[in-house]
């Protein structure tokens, strides 16, 4: 029997790392989840204190800005989570010998390749946000060989804000929605991904010979957000009612944001499977898990 894995879990409070909180302790890691509040991870003096306090074994950084429209306004605050942040970490890691797992995007990437991208494909980001995640790995890189850069996609959970519940909740008050259909990716449920993630934790745990570096990790089905809605209602539809009807397909310029958005979010995450024998579920399987998981939710 081994010892629990103390493990530092930074932006508990997202998607992944709420799942981290949850999944962690039964497969027996002890999970140390820090929210902004907790913790500035841009503060060196606050990490330094925290990292002495808890002596971790490994950190998972889940902390981001991730609000990919509002980030081309408030770029200040977008590079300082994104860039500094990472920096910081990868720093405060390095002094006290402690391994990194850091999640990135495939905002990384422009989106342009007719194939799925590939973890030394050429990034060219977009915008703010995908500059700042992209500019965060950099830094990750430069300071800290003991690292693991995990970047994925379309991530959805029972916690936090995603298109899944923004569909459902539109699907519980609209007739009919408009969604883009020219956009590609591989939804992620963030259980998933927490899984992944604790699976990696293991082999880190039981094998310090780890082959550290950049990896993708996404659900397995490639869609369009049309067919992912579809895919949502279809999921719900005997469960809660839908007031909607229709649900039309338009394109990216149909629908004008601040940020530009990749049309091709799909990661090949083949290295990832080789080297940690870790794979991407099934979107329907991801739904279904999602569902489940909404449902203890709510009844607590």
């Amino acid at each position: 029997m081994t010892d629990l894995m103390k493990i530092l879990v930074t932006g508990i409070n997202g998607q992944a790392g709420w799942e981290l909180a949850r999944r962690g302790p039964g497969q027996g890691y002890e999970i140390i989840g820090c929210s902004h509040a907790d913790l500035d991870i841009t503060d060196h003096q606050s990490l330094t204190a925290k990292l002495e306090e808890i002596s971790p074994a490994l950190v998972i950084n889940c902390a981001a800005y991730t609000a990919v429209d509002q980030a081309e306004s408030d770029k200040k605050t977008a590079w300082a989570v994104n860039r500094d942040g990472p920096a910081c970490l990868a720093k405060g890691c390095l002094s006290h010998q402690i391994p990194l797992i850091h999640l990135s995007t495939d905002y990384v990437f422009d989106g342009r390749s007719s194939r799925p991208y590939k973890e030394n494909d050429p990034v060219n980001p977009l915008g703010v946000y995908g500059k700042s995640k992209e500019a965060g790995e950099q830094e990750i890189r430069r300071i800290l060989p003991a690292h693991l850069i995990i970047r994925t996609s379309w991530v959805f959970g029972a916690h936090g804000h995603n298109f899944v519940k923004t569909m459902l909740r539109l699907g519980k008050t609209k007739k009919e929605l408009k969604v883009v259909a020219d956009q590609w990716g591989c939804p992620t449920f963030a259980g998933d991904l927490a899984d992944g993630l604790l699976k990696i934790c293991r082999k880190i745990q039981l094998n310090r010979d780890i082959p550290w570096g950049t990896y993708h990790y996404c659900g397995s089905s490639k869609v369009s957000w049309y067919e992912f809605a579809m895919l949502i209602f279809a999921a719900v539809q005997d469960k809660i009612p839908l007031r909607v009807k229709k649900v039309a397909a338009i394109t990216t310029g149909e629908f004008p944001a601040p940020a530009k958005r990749p049309g091709n979010s799909v990661l090949d995450c083949s290295r990832i499977k080789h080297a940690f024998n870790v794979e991407g579920v099934d979107v329907n399987l991801g739904l279904l898990r999602f569902l489940r998981e909404l449902e203890r939710i709510e009844e607590q």
